[in-house]
């Protein structure tokens, strides 16, 4: 057995190894699936000078199919600045095998100079006044509600839980967040954020067909954006990046149910909680599970811990009727399984220490707008959504997926309606699996 290093950049210290391209890379280990010459040799007939004659005389040799060796490609790293909250829960929806990050609402500008333009996102030209002059107020209700908490919560300590012995700096974070995680419900979805995604060649060519084939121009003008970028890295493979017809048939299915949904459960009344869990434990009879459940999870020391087969071959369904926005672009990043909503407003969410009254004007004319748009069909209709719009949502997965996920939003430092959320779930899967009880950790969501 002979192992050879390959690196897209290699470390300084290890100049013997050969520095390619992405797509160079990935051709050398296509090449090297359909031979028995070993990688050294494969290697001595790649002009590192030349990569693309030696990329085109290996792709020559046999029909590799793009897909194969895209995701060979290593991990390619885009970042996209100043794009609306909504095009980011997209990525992240569309990217299921991206690992990636977005600025924080802690971090990002609250006021109506951190929106597109209108014309940019597909606002109507007739209705562009309504939607800038109700994006203000959308940021004035959320500084206000701010400011107040923050005083409240200054005035008032024991409202807000901070650990024993915690620093004041900690302290002083622990009050600001109190305020901000009470008051984010009223930023638009349209906020401009930053997403930071790294993924294969091929995930990027699928991801940016994708965007390619929605009806929002901000979508199609990141598909273009990313496809200018990363043809520089990887020009072959990224020819099959453009809009495709069943991705297009499929956005234009989704946007109709929205739209049926939307019209006809749209709110602005506070949702009571309901949630619904599906636990399927059956297996084939010529290999049925013999692990059980306190074996796959009792080896644990910590939600880290790798589970057994009991939980790892369990499917579980689990969904919310009531989703705020602001908690739905979180819980949307948990990658594993299928997620879905049809992301509407059936219901707007407000914490208990903000009365909804105070602020019935302001959602109401939200409402009217979100209504209109999607009486005209519009795509746009997501860009009038505050983070408090309430929607359905459901993830499919594994059990030991599931129990990483609601041992993690419960847990240490979880924010509060995550931790309501989860822990609903939770406690009807055990009563579905009432032999986990013992082994998964409830968290208290106490602050860190």
């Amino acid at each position: 057995m002979r192992i050879t290093g390959l690196a897209l950049v290699p470390p300084p210290t290890a100049a013997d190894l050969p520095k390619v391209t992405p797509e160079l890379l990935a051709s050398v280990l296509a090449r090297y699936s359909r031979s028995n010459e070993g990688i050294g040799a494969i290697l001595d007939k790649v002009d590192i000078a030349n990569p693309d004659a030696s990329i085109d005389r290996i792709l020559k040799f046999v029909d590799y199919g793009h897909a194969s060796i895209g995701g060979l490609t290593g991990g390619l790293a885009v970042a996209l600045d100043d794009i609306s909250m909504w095009l980011a829960y997209k990525l992240f929806e569309i990217a299921q095998m991206a690992d990636g990050q977005e600025s924080s609402t802690r971090y990002i500008t609250m006021d109506p100079s951190n929106l597109p333009a209108p014309a940019e996102i597909g606002i109507p030209e007739d209705l562009a006044p309504r939607w800038t002059a109700l994006m203000a107020k959308s940021f004035a209700a959320y500084q206000a509600e701010y400011a107040r908490l923050d005083a409240l919560g200054t005035a008032e300590p024991d409202r807000v839980r901070v650990p024993e012995n915690a620093k004041p700096a900690v302290v002083t974070r622990i009050r600001k967040n109190y305020a901000l995680d009470r008051a984010r419900y009223f930023i638009p979805l349209a906020t401009r954020t930053n997403v930071g995604l790294v993924q294969t060649s091929r995930m990027w060519a699928t991801t940016v067909k994708h965007l390619d084939s929605l009806p929002h121009p901000e979508a199609r003008a990141a598909a273009k954006l990313i496809r200018d970028e990363l043809i520089k890295q990887s020009p072959r493979l990224m020819r099959h990046s453009f809009a495709e017809k069943s991705y297009q048939a499929q956005a234009e299915q989704e946007l109709a149910a929205s739209l049926r949904l939307g019209l006809a459960r749209l709110s602005t009344q506070l949702l009571a909680d309901e949630v619904w869990v599906k636990v399927d434990r059956e297996a084939p009879p010529w290999l049925a599970e013999e692990q059980s459940i306190a074996e796959s999870l009792k080896h644990r020391a910590n939600r880290y811990g790798y589970q057994g087969t009991a939980t790892r071959r369990m499917r579980v369904t689990f969904a919310w009727n009531n989703m705020a926005i602001a908690e739905l672009r979180d819980l949307n990043r948990h990658r594993t399984g299928h997620r879905y909503t049809p992301l509407i407003q059936a219901g707007f969410y407000l914490p208990e220490e903000i009365a909804h009254a105070d602020h019935q004007a302001l959602l109401d004319e939200q409402a009217a707008l979100t209504r209109e748009l999607m009486e005209r069909g519009s795509p746009a209709y997501v860009y009038s959504l505050l983070l408090g719009a309430q929607t359905p949502f459901e993830h499919s997965t594994q059990a030991d997926k599931f129990i990483y996920e609601a041992e993690l939003r419960t847990g240490m430092g979880a924010h509060f309606r995550y931790a309501d959320h989860l822990s609903a779930v939770l406690h009807e899967f055990l009563a579905q699996v009432p032999e986990a009880r013992d082994w998964v950790v409830e968290g208290t969501a106490e602050p860190e």
